[in-house]
């Protein structure tokens, strides 16, 4: 389906000012071993009620290229074992360090962990020794997302809006796997 979507490219160029509370409901680990099946789970459960669906069609070799890189963090929440949500950060040319995505598994949103897990994700950028932090979302995202990165300090740098063919069908396994039926 053919849906008209607007793109906010934000960006915060000092780390915040305000001191953070260091605690936190949950506990965050770095993923140490390059992981497209830890990378593309997270993926699929944060983004399969907002749209993503770009890397869905990646192949595992994909995935890998660009995991593999010291560029690239993937940070993920757990809560008693549980996972709450995850970020993935790619440092980049000229000092930028992007938060390439962000997000709250279903079963966290609304529970007041998307700011915390959000300042996580700066702070972690912030280390990885950049002069620039940056992010895009769109209209296709969560409706508070806008307002959590403006609220944490991000500012609006360029805004754009273009038809997008969105997928009128559920998330799918990996390219080229056999579906199976779990009723059986």
């Amino acid at each position: 389906m053919l849906k008209q979507v607007k793109v906010w490219h934000l960006e915060m160029l000092s780390p915040p000012d305000q001191e953070m509370d260091l605690n936190r409901p949950y506990d965050l680990y770095c993923i140490k071993e390059p992981s497209p099946e830890i990378n593309r789970f997270f993926y699929s459960l944060v983004g399969s009620d907002w749209c993503w669906y770009m890397r869905l069609a990646w192949t595992w070799r994909e995935w890998m290229n660009f995991l593999d890189s010291e560029a690239v963090e993937t940070w993920v929440a757990y809560r008693d074992g549980m996972p709450v949500g995850y970020f993935e950060l790619q440092r980049q040319e000229e000092g930028s360090v992007e938060i390439c995505y962000f997000g709250l598994v279903p079963a966290s949103i609304g529970k007041g962990m998307g700011k915390l897990l959000l300042e996580d994700a700066i702070q972690k950028a912030w280390l990885l020794g950049g002069k620039r932090v940056w992010l895009h979302t769109c209209t296709l995202d969560h409706p508070a997302a806008l307002g959590n990165y403006q609220s944490r300090g991000f500012q609006i740098f360029r805004t754009e809006e273009h038809q997008e063919e969105i997928p009128d069908y559920p998330l799918e396994p990996w390219p080229g796997a056999e579906k199976f039926d779990v009723t059986r």
